[in-house]
């Protein structure tokens, strides 16, 4: 099957602001962006997402809470999530994982919060999208000790590609985003150059992360284009080829 359209497999399009819902999705489909995965962040975003996924015929959604909101996790949200993920436009648990950017002073309950999303989505048999933020070693420690059979997308890659080697031998995939556009982002074109394209998503991480050359501006899901063109050119193949192995990757993964 000709699968020549590209996956947004990380996109917040609810926190955008500056244009409508239908209009990202019409600029998405005119940019032969055909499926969007919504990740949630908090508590409140989960129904948001869901319900959207719900609405719309290609959105899909991740659900789980973001290591900076680990406050609010509960056995309520964990029940909320299993109801939810009986929906086949649940794509995955997520995202999840660890950041510690922002805030050092509650990486236990990061860690412990983690675990137990690593633990739902074994349970559910769903992949998981997972954050990590200056929390590499940490992060590979725990996926490698608790995740016992779910697959692991490594959102927004930001590590060396000895540690997307690191990754890859343990079966993850490495999604990347408009930073490889960056004209100084040497370690992330490494990355894009040197893994097996059989491990590679594409994403936005829209509103954030805008490639090149709409840096500087709120991001969306119909300029994922660039960074598929980016890294066509950094690997020396066809637009075409590495959209369909991407876009291949993410429909087995995700089951979409």
């Amino acid at each position: 099957m000709n699968k020549n359209y590209l996956i947004d497999t990380h996109s917040h399009i609810n926190m955008i602001e500056n244009i409508s819902l239908d209009e990202i999705i019409k600029n998405a489909e005119q940019n032969n962006v055909k499926k969007i995965i919504i990740p949630a962040s908090s508590a409140s975003d989960i129904d948001i997402v869901y319900e959207l996924s719900q609405k719309y015929e290609n959105i899909y959604c991740y659900l789980g809470i973001h290591p900076e909101e680990a406050k609010d996790w509960s056995d309520l949200i964990a029940n909320k999530i299993k109801i939810y993920a009986k929906s086949n436009k649940v794509a995955g648990i997520g995202e999840i994982g660890l950041d510690y950017y922002w805030d050092k002073s509650n990486i236990e309950l990061q860690k412990e919060v983690f675990i137990q999303q690593i633990q739902l989505a074994n349970e559910l048999n769903l992949p998981m999208n997972v954050h990590d933020r200056e929390a590499h070693k940490d992060t590979f420690d725990i996926l490698k000790e608790y995740n016992k059979s779910s697959k692991v997308i490594m959102h927004c890659f930001s590590g060396s590609a000895e540690f997307a080697n690191e990754c890859i031998r343990e079966g993850f995939y490495i999604a990347l985003g408009g930073v490889v556009t960056f004209k100084n982002a040497k370690k992330m074109k490494e990355v894009a150059i040197n893994i097996p394209l059989e491990r590679l998503l594409l994403e936005t991480d829209a509103p954030y992360l805008t490639p090149v050359p709409y840096r500087g501006k709120e991001n969306q899901p119909a300029y994922i284009k660039y960074t598929a063109e980016e890294i066509a050119k950094l690997r020396e193949i066809s637009i075409d080829e590495l959209t369909q192995i991407t876009t291949s990757n993410a429909e087995e993964i995700l089951s979409i």
